[in-house]
């Protein structure tokens, strides 16, 4: 890779130069899976790019990588009406519902040719990106809605934002090579790949919530997050399929706009073709679902579409679809099999989750042998007995599940019930289970499956980030008990480390080197890696920039710590429930005597605003809703998203809108933003 000149002299040029750098990798990386550079050398890029636009913020472009992630929708998602209906597809489930549909189209499109497009149905969100004519003569992305009801969705622009595989702008030159205009909409499916996926419900374990239950819904629910960090943490991909201008569909038809689409920079599934007869669909579908299990992303059927643009009007549309496409739906991926055991496995917050243990069975193009039994209740429910006979599915979840229990003359009932353990299997202290929860847990401190669980998530990435600190390592330093707390890592020794399985000296020092930078890795973190119940990624920096320290956070009551963003009872009573344990405060103190830092930047806060509640609307002219918000609360006011009687005042800028007639109507104060920076005493 060119690298480019490196000048000060002309800060223009080179964040030029890399802006341009930095969209070429990434499209080589989110659309061609080709990447060139190491995830470090890329950073090292977008931090040299964010560093000139800090010292000359006029050469900040909207569509600059360092761009994609923005401030938090500051009234939640508005509601968006498509420019066409996002329309439903009819179903086929079998080879004979294919032929019939065939042959209708065929009817319908009397002289017309009649041939089909072959692609993978995503098991995602189906979403609508609207582009716009650009300054420089190409286009740049302008909206992101979600399909909603299929006449109007909800505007998620600034969570699309941060999906690298959807280009911010395109050039005029891919757009006279597509043969586009400027102004023109990309429709296509959100999904979470599978590693992700795992990744995500790794995360939720770790904080103490239940696992998403698939990676369509969790890409769902990541799209409506008001939080864009998070979204772009999640590494949500998108696969364009439709491309519409003036609302109605490419012309030149869904070949055509396949190659368009691609040509434009976006990620278009490769494994699509075309067929003209129902054999060749099945044979499509009999090779889809050979490869099925090793996509890396949920698929759950395949799409048929009539290429022809013109044959596509002719045959038209019912009230819910249109007549020219149809899904096939890939059954649920199952297999029966033998229940041999199940196992009881404790996570880092001592919650025991229940396995399945299987006669292995060949489900979806992998060998299945374990199966989630999620809780007590679930095989309660279920009426498992050992050596029952289960149907596994893999349907659109990536963790198999057990989905009943078969009982005939071939598949006989078990003889023995399964108790659950009252006792931890690891540390045989007992067991407790809230009112409120489905969850046994292990409440003992020293629990050694917790240990190793909070090892590997203190070290993990995201949280203190020691690379090399993995499965094998853990285990090592727990079985020669070098450790018996994450504080321990800190005391760690190069004659400790060498004296493990795989350790060199370069190895040993270069773990040692990561716990040592591990100690800067701030407040937020560290809160995180302390692994209190329910506090994430986002809890834990609110809380940093609350407090300032852990002693501050130590020494909050309920009502102090619920006065902090997102933090409501049950959370603020996990916080305290954690630090009231002298073992907890014992390992703080560990930590900070090993020199972890244990400080943040507090958000400076006065009480000027306090009992004020703010509504913002409508665009200011300086200041963004999100850096209005900001100003607000750390003046000790409120911002909400609704105008009330409660409301104190109404900042409305340009285009206010519905809000603005509702405070006129209940007589609520309105400000401009120059008033509002004068009450602020700005």
């Amino acid at each position: 890779m060119a690298e480019g000149p490196k000048t000060s002299s002309n800060p223009a040029k080179r964040a030029e130069h890399l802006r341009a750098e930095l969209v070429r990798h990434e499209h080589l990386y989110y659309v061609l899976d080709a990447p060139e550079i190491s995830d470090q050398a890329y950073d090292a890029l977008m931090n040299e790019l964010e560093q000139i636009e800090a010292r000359h913020p006029e050469l900040v472009t909207p569509d600059s990588p360092s761009q994609r992630v923005g401030g938090k929708p500051a009234e939640g998602f508005k509601k968006v009406r498509h420019s066409r209906p996002m329309l439903s597809l009819d179903n086929a489930y079998s080879a004979e519902e294919l032929a019939d549909w065939d042959h209708r189209a065929h009817d319908l499109a009397g002289s017309l040719p009649v041939e089909y497009t072959a692609e993978l149905k995503l098991d995602g969100l189906s979403v609508a990106l609207q582009f716009v004519a650009a300054e420089h003569g190409g286009a740049r992305l302008a909206a992101g809605v979600t399909r909603g009801d299929g006449q109007e969705g909800e505007d998620v622009t600034t969570n699309i934002r941060t999906i690298r595989s959807v280009p911010l702008a395109i050039s005029a030159d891919k757009l006279k090579k597509a043969g586009l205009p400027q102004a023109f909409e990309v429709r296509g499916e959100v999904v979470m790949p599978e590693e992700g996926f795992l990744r995500l419900n790794e995360e939720r374990e770790r904080e103490g919530l239940p696992p998403a239950v698939n990676p369509r819904n969790a890409a769902a629910g990541t799209l409506r997050t008001l939080e864009p960090s998070i979204v772009a943490n999640r590494r949500l991909v998108f696969f364009a399929y439709f491309l519409l201008i003036n609302g109605e569909y490419f012309a030149a038809g869904q070949t055509a706009t396949l190659d368009a689409l691609t040509a434009l920079g976006f990620r278009v599934n490769p494994h699509r073709g075309r067929v003209q007869t129902v054999d060749d669909m099945m044979k499509f579908i009999a090779d889809a679902e050979k490869r099925r299990a090793t996509l890396g992303y949920e698929i759950d059927g395949i799409v048929f579409k009539v290429d022809g643009h013109a044959t596509q009007l002719r045959l038209g549309y019912t009230g819910r679809a249109p007549r020219w496409a149809i899904a096939y739906k890939f059954t649920a991926q199952s297999a029966i099999t033998q229940v041999e055991g199940i196992l009881i496995t404790v996570g880092r917050s001592g919650k025991l989750t229940p396995t399945a243990m299987l006669t292995p069975v060949f489900v979806g193009g992998v060998t299945v042998s374990r199966a989630t039994l999620h809780n007590a209740d679930f095989i309660d429910r279920l009426g498992l007995l050992l050596g029952d006979w289960v149907k596994v599915e893999r349907g659109g979840d990536v963790i198999p599940k057990v989905a009943e229990v078969v009982s005939d003359a071939d598949h006989p009932r078990g003889k023995k019930r399964f108790e659950f353990p009252t006792n931890c299997p690891e540390c045989g202290n007992p067991v407790v289970r809230a009112e409120d929860e489905v969850d046994w847990r292990c409440v003992n401190a020293d629990c050694p499956a917790k240990l190793r669980e909070s090892l590997l998530h203190f070290g993990s990435r995201g949280v203190m980030n020691i690379e090399g600190l993995g499965d094998a390592a853990v285990q090592q330093l727990l079985e020669r008990k070098l450790v018996t707390s994450v504080a321990d890592l800190y005391a760690l020794t190069e004659e400790q480390l060498v004296g493990l399985e795989r350790f060199a000296e370069k190895s040993a020092r270069a773990l040692l080197a990561e716990i040592e930078n591990s100690k800067k890795a701030g407040l937020a973190r560290l809160l995180m890696g302390l692994g209190i119940r329910y506090v994430g990624e986002r809890t834990a920096e609110l809380l940093a920039q609350e407090f300032g320290s852990i002693d501050a956070v130590m020494a909050a009551n309920a009502q102090e710590l619920e006065r902090v963003e997102e933090v409501g009872p049950r959370i603020s009573e996990a916080i305290l429930e954690f630090f009231s344990r002298p073992a907890n405060r014992v390992l703080v103190e560990k930590l900070k005597g090993a020199g972890v830092v244990m400080t943040a930047e507090k958000r400076q806060r006065t009480s000027q605003l306090e009992g004020l509640t703010f509504v913002l609307t409508g665009t200011l002219p300086k200041l963004t809703r999100d850096e209005a918000k900001q100003k607000i609360e750390a003046a000790g006011g409120k911002v909400s998203g609704s105008v009330s009687k409660k409301t104190s005042y109404l900042v409305a800028g340009e285009e206010a809108g519905s809000k603005l007639d509702k405070a006129q109507q209940l007589k609520v104060p309105i400000l401009d933003e120059a008033e509002l920076l004068k009450l602020l005493g700005s």
